[in-house]
């Protein structure tokens, strides 16, 4: 009876969607890559581990990836150098690479509160719009 009783509480708490505690919980954000553009379900995440389901579109004929920027400057106003996001002058907080056309890959990343810039940083991508922003709350 006691491990019913357990079982039931769990359950009761599943259900519910509370969670024990706020740094257990963990968020997952799809994003979609486009020929021109980064499409994110939700812009606005809290601080902790955040999961990227990441999915280039079919139509897409272009191998993408994933960069993850935390910065303050916007995301179409980061600095460039011959066709790329110059990556060594921002915080980067890691990426997805080769992702192709039709497929999905899925990446964790533990975020402080702040802003952030997803970009495609493949040679000339970003400069037609692969870029997007994220913002983290605490």
């Amino acid at each position: 009876m006691h491990t019913a009783h357990r079982i039931a509480i769990v359950a009761i708490v599943v259900a519910s969607g509370m969670t024990p505690h706020a740094s257990w919980a963990q968020q997952t954000v799809n994003a979609t890559l486009l020929s021109d553009s980064i499409q994110l379900e939700t812009h606005n995440v809290k601080a902790g581990r955040v999961t990227l389901d990441i999915r280039n579109d079919a139509s897409n004929t272009m191998t993408h990836e994933l960069v993850v920027l935390k910065t303050d400057l916007a995301d179409n106003a980061l600095p460039v150098g011959k066709g790329q996001v110059l990556e060594h002058k921002l915080k980067k907080i890691g990426e997805v690479e080769d992702i192709a056309p039709g497929k999905s890959k899925r990446a964790s990343f533990t975020l402080a509160p702040g802003h952030y810039a997803l970009i495609c940083n493949k040679p000339g991508h970003y400069a037609m719009g692969m870029h997007t922003a994220l913002v983290v709350t605490p």
